[in-house]
């Protein structure tokens, strides 16, 4: 069978769709709701091609080919129409991308990231975090404005994490630890000290930059904003999010590999036309089984686990206000294993 596909004509298999087509011929049409060997059933839209034919758009992942076919796949008009698709997926997706005191540091420290590791108890590993980043004799927060801390959603529910305050903490614990080591190995205090500040200073120059070249690549990134808390989820989290550190641990686990991110990214998206939409609360989540969670605010109800599980994860509701939920009996019939396929980081395992 022949078809022409952006006016170059193919030849083509009648049991392949035209996203398999597409993407067998070099092609990079996005897609949020189908994976290769999964059950699907077209949702998300951002798989559209245009046939020329009828001047419709349609789903690729879904549509097989009829001989004499005319698909457009690149033009301008297809791909505003998949920035749009992706638009309306993020007026439901209510999530930070990266947690705003990390992103906003002027030294590129991930300030959640050592947060995490400090309410694990982990200080060790929060410790060298900071290591990486900053002298620990003489951390550069001494001068700072703090930026993390005015950034801090915590504070827009009660107050801000002491994250200065947590560094220093760091930074003394570390010093005494090194001078127990130098002490036990009878070195010159004055000669070790130069050596260890020139290492901290060595591994933070290439950090450092190995940060402001990340950040540089990921300043065009598209990130998700969750939006205002209503005055409900602020006195849920006073009471519900008890670490040490009382952060609430915005970043998403999935920021490096979301679908929805990389795609929105790729068309030039900074952010939602139509905002955050959403009424679900964030941070809520369910333990499925073993290390698998569900974060209903990141569903943008694909329905991969739908499809991909039996008796277990179903659509409730209709249109707008339809959600994918999990029956707690059903939660047996789930294996870990479907976290794969979840494009948004909605279902993810716990490390």
């Amino acid at each position: 069978m022949i078809i022409r596909i952006d006016n170059k004509e193919v030849e083509v298999r009648a049991d392949e769709t035209l996203f398999q087509i597409a993407r067998r011929l070099g092609k990079n049409i996005p897609s949020m709701c189908f994976v290769e060997g999964a059950k699907h059933h077209s949702s998300c839209m951002v798989c559209m091609v245009k046939n020329e034919e009828s001047g419709q758009m349609i789903p690729s992942c879904s549509t097989y080919p009829v001989e004499g076919m005319q698909i457009d796949t690149e033009s301008e008009e297809v791909k505003e129409m998949r920035r749009l698709a992706l638009e309306l997926l993020l007026s439901d997706h209510r999530a930070d991308c990266e947690a705003p005191c990390s992103m906003v540091c002027p030294q590129h420290l991930d300030v959640e990231k050592m947060l995490y590791y400090w309410d694990e108890h982990r200080y060790d590993e929060a410790r060298s975090l900071v290591a990486s980043v900053l002298d620990l004799e003489h951390p550069a927060c001494d001068d700072c404005k703090r930026p993390c801390e005015k950034a801090c959603r915590r504070g827009t529910v009660d107050k801000h994490v002491e994250i200065v305050e947590i560094i220093h903490q760091l930074a003394a614990s570390g010093m005494k630890n090194e001078e127990c080591r130098m002490k036990n190995e009878n070195i010159s205090s004055s000669c070790e000290q130069s050596k260890i500040h020139s290492s901290f200073g060595s591994e933070a120059t290439i950090l450092h930059s190995s940060f402001k070249q990340s950040d540089h690549s990921s300043f065009k990134r598209f990130t998700s904003r969750i939006g205002r808390f209503t005055e409900k989820e602020k006195e849920w989290l006073k009471v519900s999010v008890t670490t040490d550190s009382t952060c609430l641990h915005c970043a998403c686990s999935a920021q490096n590999d979301c679908k929805l991110r990389q795609y929105a990214t790729e068309s030039g998206i900074t952010s939602s036309r139509y905002g955050v939409a959403s009424d679900l609360p964030f941070k809520i989540k369910k333990h499925v089984i073993g290390r698998l969670w569900f974060e209903p605010a990141k569903c943008i109800r694909c329905g991969l686990c739908v499809y991909n599980t039996k008796d277990a994860f179903t659509f409730k509701g209709r249109g707008f206000n339809m959600q994918v939920v999990i029956p707690n009996e059903s939660r047996e019939h789930v294996s870990e294993d479907i976290a794969e396929l979840c494009p948004t980081g909605a279902l993810y395992l716990e490390s």
